[in-house]
This record gives structure tokens, sequence and C-alpha cells, in this order.
């Protein structure tokens, strides 16, 4: 260590350090679990989360760090990396430290942003397993929300054939669900655009009821956003029980206890509450748990991981998804709400390279060669996108805390660059550390690590945007104008009517406030880059998750099943029929 990253892929890298990686073992005698309190599998196990709370219930919680980012290009700008880089900068420090991410889709690991485990010197190990399933988690979320959908259809297929005697014979109640109300579809880990609207039960009676549907990713299921936020497995199993699946033709909600299939998706769930521990190629802890897409779902590490860290570790790094605006927002307005756990600092990651781009830069598209201006000084561009990253740090400034600006440093990054970007940055009121953990590991992010050390001495009062009494629209309308820059909120006459019944049920008026937007800007445009202004936020549609307890106001033309690109990362994926080993991955 380090490894040459100009020189080998990630792959490569995490090929290379596998070979020295600790034990599952040696990691639990380090971070001081007991034997009981892990559950090996492979090279990889599970922390039995229950018994480590329930141990260390009175130890005092350490610092808890939050990563965010600027609006990103659509390569990413490396909050993982610098998420990894972090940990192990505070390794090299001395300190206590361990953190938490998010498990990869395998929709993105196999289409254009690949597998989300850093990169460089500053990834999370084993990479194979992290990519490819690591102990089944989102397994076991597609399975568990199929499950729903299969008793659901069922059901409707023998209510459609056998009158209510024959119901009765076998054991069921008429439930005369509506089929033009059937709130759910079907979820699949691939980008599969084909299947965002299907028809399904084609063929004859047996066949099953005939109706349209649709597959979204299964990372953006209610399963898990309830396993994001549950608090134990108690929590888990009463949240899977109130989901809606659909609504009767008096429009009566029809929930996973109506259909009796709670309980069997509870089981698909039971070993998925536990997080994986993993760890950074410098051997620091890192666990993973739940999934990612914070534009179209919570996008979190989990609640239970994320109290793990913080009595297991005395620096615990969290990482919440894309931009402040979308992975941030939901960490600060609804996780840590949920949770009651207050952060001590947030790291904003930026590069060079996309503020470059929100001034003005040449279109960055996956699959295509950077345009030669981000690879070269280009003083005026820079400059001309400083709003994008005064505006993040202006947004996580609104929670109390004072962020740490993480120049996530590319080889081609100039002296002069660097100094603008810390000048511009210092003067909105942020701290700025220059990193170069892609390039260095630990030793690069020093710099970084004492940043988050000094901030972490520093008081917070952390407050929210809103209060959970204020009515929903006004939430929307709140999260808009400050953290998005709209001048307004435009609901489309459906999503109004949908909006106002839904403010006015009492049940629902503590339900959380889910934004389902694009990453790639502040606004529903993803080719409106920079700060844009004069705009209205437009709202087409409202998701109601009753078990995760979530109202999610949809903008834009944002989709809940992401596309496969043209040049997917699947066509350098390939086995060593040799070795058996997995290459390609990045």
């Amino acid at each position: 260590m380090p490894y040459d990253p100009t020189r080998m892929a990630d792959w490569q890298i995490s090929e290379s350090a596998e070979k020295d990686m600790k034990s599952i073992w040696q990691l639990q005698r380090e971070i001081g679990l007991e034997k009981d309190e892990v559950i090996p599998s492979g090279r990889v196990g599970r922390l039995d989360f229950a018994k480590i709370l329930e141990r260390l219930k009175d130890k005092e919680d350490g610092k808890y760090i939050v990563v965010t980012a600027i609006t990103p290009t659509p390569l990413g700008e490396g909050k993982t990396t610098t998420t990894m880089g972090l940990i192990e900068g505070l390794g090299k420090r001395g300190r206590n430290v361990g953190g938490a991410i998010r498990q990869p889709s395998t929709g993105p690991t196999m289409n254009i942003k690949g597998s989300a485990a850093g990169g460089g010197n500053a990834q999370v190990i084993p990479l194979t397993e992290f990519s490819l399933g690591l102990t089944g988690d989102i397994s076991a979320v597609t399975n568990t929300h199929n499950l729903a959908m299969v008793a659901l259809t069922s059901r409707m297929q023998h209510e459609r054939n056998y009158n209510d005697e024959e119901l009765a014979k076998r054991k069921l109640r008429r439930l005369n669900i509506d089929s033009n109300n059937v709130q759910m579809g079907w979820v699949m880990d691939l980008c599969a655009q084909p299947l965002r609207n299907i028809v399904i039960g084609l063929g004859g009676k047996m066949d099953g009821f005939t109706m349209q549907s649709r597959f979204d990713i299964a990372v953006s299921s209610e399963v898990m956003a309830i396993l994001s936020i549950a608090n134990d497995l108690k929590d888990l199993r009463e949240r899977l029980g109130k989901i809606t699946v659909a609504y009767d033709k008096r429009g009566k909600p029809i929930t996973t206890e109506d259909l009796e299939v709670a309980g069997a998706m509870c089981a698909f769930m039971r070993e998925s509450i536990n997080p994986t521990l993993l760890q950074t190629l410098e051997g620091q802890p890192v666990m993973v748990h739940a999934g990612p897409f914070a534009n179209i779902a919570i996008g979190q590490s989990s609640i239970i991981a994320d109290r793990i860290g913080l009595k297991l570790f005395d620096y615990h790094v969290t990482e919440s998804g894309f931009a402040s605006d979308i992975g941030f927002e939901k960490f600060w307005n609804v996780k840590c709400n949920i949770s009651g756990l207050k952060p001590s600092v947030a790291v904003i990651t930026a590069t060079i390279r996309a503020l470059k781009m929100h001034g003005g830069g040449p279109r960055v598209a996956p699959g295509l060669p950077l345009p030669e201006e981000y690879g070269k000084e280009n003083m005026e561009l820079l400059e001309k996108g400083m709003p994008n990253l005064i505006h993040h740090i202006r947004t996580v400034k609104m929670s109390g805390m004072k962020p740490v600006v993480c120049i996530n440093g590319f080889y081609t990054d100039t002296k002069d660059e660097i100094a603008l970007v810390r000048k511009y940055a210092e003067a909105a009121g942020a701290r700025v550390a220059f990193s170069e953990h892609w390039l260095k590991g630990g030793e690069g992010a020093l710099e970084l690590a004492d940043a988050v050390i000094e901030a972490c001495r520093e008081p917070v009062d952390f407050q929210f945007l809103y209060p959970l009494e204020m009515p929903f629209m006004q939430r929307v309308e709140v999260i808009a104008k400050n953290v998005y820059g709209a001048d307004r909120v435009l609901w489309i006459p459906e999503a109004e009517d949908k909006a106002r019944k839904l403010q006015e049920d009492p049940e629902k008026k503590n339900y959380f406030t889910m934004m389902v937007k694009t990453h790639l800007s502040l606004s529903h445009k993803p080719e409106w880059k920079g700060v844009p202004k004069g705009w209205a936020l437009p709202v087409r549609d409202v998701l109601v998750y009753t078990g995760a307890r979530f109202l999610c106001p949809v903008t834009g033309t944002i989709s809940l099943m992401p596309g496969t690109s043209s040049d997917p990362a699947f066509r350098r994926i390939d086995v060593d029929v040799n070795t058996g080993r997995i290459k390609g991955l990045f």
C-alpha cells in the first residue's frame, strides 16, 4: 500500500489487497465484538445488532459524521471514495473509526455507475462480494416485495373465479380489490426500461388476473425503505404489515396484513435486518446495510448500522446518497427525525471537474470520453461553477452544522484551481480540505481527517428544516424553495387533489416527506446545471408508503425504473475460468 490507481483498475487493486485482508474474526477482536455477535458468511459476516446494542446500551455514542456532495456529473464525484478515504485518514491518525455505507444495486453495477465501492486506494473490500449480492439483502427485499404482489394477484384471481361460498371453503374473505387502484408493482434489481409499463395475466382463466402493472428497481421498494429506518425486528414486522398494496372498490386500503402475507414477508427479511461487516483497503471496519438511489428512495445507510457504529467507534462515518439537496435533506429531516440521532459534522464532497461543468463546461456523458476542458486548468469555468458549491454549503448550514468541504483531488487539478475552491468555500463559512485519498489512501486524507476532527470539537445546534406539524403541501414548498432554490411549487391538478386529501387525513399528518427528484440538478431538469433561477418545481404524483410512513412527491419525469445505457459495465465484466475470480468490476 498504496497501490498505483493510475495503472491499476479498481478490481485489480481490490484483488491485490484482498490477499492481506483481515479475517472476519480479526476484525471482530479489533473492534471489541463478542464472538456470538458475529454471524460468519464466507469472507464477510453479519453483525447481530440486537446483541451488540443490548450489551453496549449504556456506552456513550461517538461522533456522527455524514458524507454528502455537490450536484454531481453523471459519472459521480466520489462520495463513497471520500467516505472510505476519511475512514482511512482517521485511522492513520490513530482514531477508533468505522463507517456505514449502502449496498450497491446490481442495476448500476452492471450499467454505467459501477459498484459504488469507492475507488483507487479508498475502497471497501472484498469488491466481488460487495458488488454481487453480498449476503443477500437486496434479494431478500426483492422476494419480500414480490411476495406481496403474488398474494395480491392470486387473491384477485380467486375472487374472480369463486363465489363467496367457495371462497369461504378456502378460508378466504372477499376483499373486492379494485384492479384500477393497485399501488404496488413488481421489482427486480436490474435497469430494465421495457418493464416500466406492462400487462400481466394474459391467457386463460387460470393464468392470473389481467391488468396493467409495472416493474420498479428493487432498491426503490418500500421494503428497502423500511429496512433503512427500522429500529428492530418488531418495528420491521409492524411496518411490513402496514404496507398498502392496493385499494378496494370503496377506496379502503388493502394491506399486507389483509392479504395474510406480512408474516411470510418478515420471514424473508429476518436475517437482512443485521448489517454486513466489510473493511477498507487499510483494514478499518465498514458496515454495509440498506440501499442506494436517494433520488427515488431514502438512499441512506440504515439506522441500525449507525446505532451500532456510534456505540463501537469514537468516529462513525455514514453516507447519504447523491448531493445535499437529495440525500442530505432526507438524512437531515427524515432519518435523523426517526432515529433521534444528531450528527456532529457533514462533509461535502466536491470535485473541480463537476464545478467546471456547473460553470458551463461541455456535457459530461457516461460512456463517452471526458471533454478535454476537464483535464486542464480553466479558472473561468471553475469560478462560474462556484455558486453550486456555495448553495450546498448553505443547505448544510441550515441544519446548524458547519460543513467540511472535501476537494476530492484528481491528478489533473492545479494549485490555482484548488486555491480558488478553498477561497470560495471558506468565504461561504465552511472548513476546507484537499484530499488525495484515491491516489494515496489514508495518507492522502490526513488534511481531511484533521478538518473533521477539528469540526467535531465544535458544538452543533442541530435543527430540522420544518416541524412535523407543518402541513404536507407546505413542507414540499419549504423544501423546494429553501433546498432546491425554486420560486414555487406547481402541482398538476391530479397530484394537487391527491395531496390535499392526504394532508387532511389524520392518520397521515405525521408521515415524513420523501421527495423524488433528479440528482443531476438542483431542479427537476437534469440539464439545468449550476444554480437555476426563476423556476417552479412541478409535482405530478404523490406515492404513499404506509409501512414506512412516507409521502413521496414525484417531480419532473423521473422514473422508478432506470434504463440501461448503450455502453453498460456488463460488457467488461467476466470470470477467469482458471481461478474463478471476477474481473472488470469498478
